[in-house]
């Protein structure tokens, strides 16, 4: 399996909007063949930040989830909502419990 996080920084008057915008994505996203997973998290003790947790097959089904319709689009709308670039960590699994 292939893990991939991603951080993002929201800026205040934003979360609404990209809380919607991301949960429309993941809906979309979780449909892929190769997504195994797809959680959108929201801190609770400061709600500007969020977590993106991925899973897929391997790491073709983050390439390809990359280029599709809802991602893209997903992109478009959340890239002006964020107070600072996102960043990624790309995870292998070694222990993936329930």
């Amino acid at each position: 399996m292939f893990i991939y996080v991603v951080n993002i920084n929201v800026l205040p008057e934003f979360i609404e909007n990209f809380k919607t915008e991301s949960i429309e994505n993941a809906k979309n996203t979780v449909k892929e063949p190769k997504n195994i997973r797809f959680d959108v998290l929201q801190q609770d003790n400061d709600p500007t930040k969020f977590v993106l947790y991925e899973v897929y097959t391997d790491e073709s089904g983050l390439e390809e989830h990359k280029q599709t319709k809802h991602y893209n689009k997903w992109k478009t709308n959340v890239d002006p909502m964020m107070a600072e670039k996102r960043n990624a960590t790309k995870l292998n699994e070694l222990f993936f419990g329930k």
